[in-house]
């Protein structure tokens, strides 16, 4: 299934409406859905260079959109709607692990800006949804989702505006993967400090 969506989410990028699909893909990425934004963004953005940074606007907007769906579903709804969306993607355990050990909104912060953010790692709808189970103050949300999204798609943007189709296989293959380790350090970095200050 997953292979399927990957395949007709990538097709879209070759459609007059191929913006307005960006737009809803990055929403629902962000909320219910599992295929990243990043794989209609890339082929968009390379195909038409001029129009980079324009793309990564409505991305981040859309993203932040659907992120604060993701916590509307967390904070009022998680029994009704969110857990059944988990549960269908075969996450809900990654996400009831997170939701033993994550208490606080600094830590969700750290997950959201860093992690689900930049590096996919764990999926954004996770850590939308559980920033609403806590209760984070949504304003604080708001404008963490927009540092962290914000900072992805401009990046690739700037990537691709700078080295255009030779940068992309790096982008697909080994930029979540580099994301990942320096998302790995900082988080046990922060464990770490929080074992130390109690």
């Amino acid at each position: 299934m997953l292979r399927r969506l990957y395949d007709w989410t990538m097709s879209l990028a070759s459609r007059k409406s191929a913006e307005v699909w960006l737009a809803v893909i990055a929403f629902v990425e962000s909320s219910v859905f599992l295929v990243p934004a990043d794989v209609l963004y890339l082929p968009m953005a390379l195909a038409k260079p001029e129009r980079a940074y324009r793309y990564a606007l409505v991305a981040t907007v859309a993203s932040v959109l659907g992120g604060i769906a993701g916590w509307a579903l967390g904070y009022y709804a998680y029994d009704t709607i969110a857990h059944p969306v988990l549960e269908f993607y075969g996450k809900l355990d990654a996400f009831e692990q997170m939701r033993t050990y994550i208490h606080d909104e600094w830590e969700i912060l750290l997950l959201l800006l860093v992690t689900s953010g930049l590096a996919h790692l764990p999926p954004i709808k996770i850590v939308t949804i559980l920033a609403g189970v806590i209760h984070m103050n949504l304003g604080f949300f708001i404008i963490s989702a927009i540092i962290a999204r914000g900072a992805r798609f401009l990046f690739l943007a700037w990537l691709l505006r700078r080295y255009g189709e030779p940068i992309r296989h790096f982008i697909e293959k080994r930029l979540g993967q580099i994301t990942a380790i320096v998302a790995g350090v900082l988080i046990v970095a922060g464990v770490g400090y929080k074992l130390l200050a109690h």
